[in-house]
């Protein structure tokens, strides 16, 4: 019986409109039997060791507000000498601002200025009793983001010059969000960031080989239907949480400034070829992925910590600082020819 009611299909749609058939069959089937589950899992918070540092004693303490009203806490770590150049920095989800001396040390140690602070409902600033953050970017997290931009910028001391980002996992998505509409920001230095639909895609695909046993469908299904699942299931937390999700990929297309996305190659919760997916989206005409072998999330530091201090304070003095005459740098490559490059030798040197 089944095989004639194909065949009748067959004759009435025609091999292009089955085709269409099975597709929108199983978008709905799968969204049927798997949406409840894959809210629930998108609304899980990884089990990640979130750094938390101690207080830094010469750290200037700082208060500021958000375009919503909320107040924000953050500290202005002064560099070490004669200053080379300003930072913000944005921590990971779950971390406190005072863990930035882990990946910025050796930039204070260089010259530069680190300022960084504290979303809504993290560390010490101020809690919104309407907003349970989570790993995934949302407007609110954009207006934090932004609050700490627009104080950095309003500071007397602010460097004409502009200023340099560094993020960390979901810092460096709201990091980049930063880097595409402000002029301000000269350059990005992410490590273990991730988009939004390029990690909700292989999250479900992932989650549907485990409980559907219906391999061959799954292997011809196309991304964007499990992106539509995903997507439903986006729009259903966010109507729940009161929120709305932001496509970091959207923000990544519009950076014009030079940009190295750090990523742990043994990372398995977001796997190297979805960072690489979204590096490949980044609109900057001179960028760079290292990826660290052995590494896992947020764990590049610690894995190669001389490689990674070496080459955040390499790129931050080519792009942003005053590089000191005692460092020998190789002429540029012209920006219109650079091309992005990927490496996996922790031992290889950035595009220059």
């Amino acid at each position: 019986m089944a095989d004639w009611l194909i065949v009748l299909c067959s004759i009435a749609l025609g091999l292009g409109g089955l085709l269409a058939f099975a597709v929108v069959g199983s978008h709905y089937y799968y969204r049927y039997k798997f949406l409840d589950q894959v809210i629930r899992i998108f609304q899980e918070k990884p089990l990640f060791v979130r750094p938390r540092g101690e207080i830094i004693p010469e750290a200037e303490d700082v208060s500021f507000k958000t375009s919503d009203g909320l107040t924000l806490r953050g500290s202005y770590l002064p560099g070490h000498g004669k200053r080379r150049g300003v930072i913000l920095f944005n921590p990971e989800f779950g971390s406190n601002r005072w863990a930035s001396e882990l990946y910025c040390a050796t930039l204070r140690e260089t010259g530069y200025d680190v300022f960084t602070y504290e979303p809504r409902n993290q560390g010490e600033s101020e809690t919104d009793p309407n907003y349970a953050p989570l790993q995934w970017i949302t407007d609110k997290d954009v207006t934090d983001a932004r609050a700490a931009l627009a104080y950095l910028k309003s500071r007397p001391d602010i460097d004409p010059r502009g200023l340099g980002l560094f993020g960390i996992s979901k810092g460096g998505g709201l990091a980049m969000f930063l880097a595409a509409e402000d002029r301000t920001v000269k350059c990005v230095i992410t490590d273990g960031a991730y988009g939004t639909y390029l990690t909700v895609v292989p999250f479900m695909r992932r989650f549907v080989s485990i409980y559907s046993p219906h391999k061959r469908i799954q292997a011809i299904a196309p991304d964007a239907l499990y992106g539509a699942i995903g997507m439903a299931a986006i729009r259903k937390v966010a109507k729940a949480r009161h929120v709305r999700f932001q496509w970091v990929e959207s923000a990544a297309k519009r950076i014009s400034v030079p940009v190295l996305m750090i990523h742990g190659e043994a990372d398995s919760y977001i796997k190297p070829e979805m960072a690489e997916a979204l590096f490949r989206r980044v609109g900057a005409p001179e960028k760079e992925f290292w990826a660290v072998p052995g590494a896992k999330h947020n764990q590049a530091l610690h894995v190669a910590p001389a490689d990674y201090s070496r080459r955040i304070v390499d790129f931050f003095d080519d792009h942003l600082g005053d590089i000191p005459e005692s460092r020998v740098v190789l002429p540029r490559t012209a920006v219109a020819e650079a091309k992005p490059t990927i490496t996996t030798d922790v031992k290889i040197t950035s595009i220059r």
